[in-house]
């Protein structure tokens, strides 16, 4: 099955007449953020890994899967095109265009990767992503607890997915021009408080996935029941952790 993804920044009505139309929502990232409290290059090894190796997190309730590679925080490979051969999921990823100047970091970068109808979130599913810089595979494991299935349209409620041991993908939903600033990570047992700041800025008035990367200070111990508390920026909410 394969779906062409369109252009995200259009009103909000008629960013949800196409999402009612297709599963999970949207198919490309619209914004993403460098890891938060973290450097781009961390160094301890029992904390996100620095190495490049591509890897990815349930989100959506298992609608669609959030493949992380390593890259320019800036530019954040985009989803093209998708499709699937039972389990197997191919993702065309777009195209920079050629003037595009991106920063010099190495940072872990977040694309929304919406999976098409039949594939089973309970059962692993792997990811083949090629194009511009990207040529990753990654399997992330089933879950049988994910009640969101491919082909439905999204709820627009923010969703979270373990993507290594204390890296976590948060998926938001709102103006694609205005990606959620985290502000600070107060870590807890049983999970963490995501503060984001409150910023008086224009924004359009679409309604577009926001993919951004959170970096832990350290793995917790128990990863079962982990939840962020998300604070400010109108993202109030608690958002459980899934996948590990």
């Amino acid at each position: 099955m394969s779906r062409r993804l369109g252009a995200l920044l259009v009103s909000s009505v008629a960013v949800a007449l196409v999402l009612a139309g297709c599963a999970g929502g949207a198919g490309s990232t619209a914004s993403s953020s460098a890891p938060s409290e973290v450097p781009s290059t961390p160094s301890d090894p029992s904390g996100t890994d620095p190495s490049g190796t591509p890897s990815a997190a349930w989100v959506d309730d298992g609608r669609a899967v959030a493949l992380v590679t390593w890259g320019s925080s800036s530019c954040v490979p985009e989803i093209d095109d998708v499709t699937a051969q039972g389990q197997k999921v191919s993702a065309t990823v777009a195209d920079l265009p050629a003037d595009t100047a991106c920063t010099a970091d190495f940072a872990p970068r977040a694309s929304l990767v919406v999976l098409p109808a039949g594939v089973d979130p309970a059962r692993d599913v792997t990811i083949v992503a090629k194009g511009a810089d990207v040529d990753a595979e990654v399997t992330v494991a089933g879950d049988a607890a994910l009640t969101g299935r491919p082909g439905e349209s999204t709820g627009f409620q923010p969703s979270a997915g373990w993507y290594d041991r204390s890296g976590i993908v948060l998926l938001t939903w709102g103006s694609s021009s205005c990606p959620p600033v985290v502000e600070g990570i107060e870590e807890k047992a049983g999970g963490a408080t995501v503060t984001f700041r409150d910023e008086d800025r224009i924004c359009t008035r679409d309604m577009a996935p926001r993919t951004t990367v959170l970096a832990l200070g350290s793995p917790p111990a128990e990863t079962a029941g982990y939840t962020l508390t998300l604070v400010g920026d109108g993202l109030d909410a608690a958002v459980p952790v899934v996948g590990r």
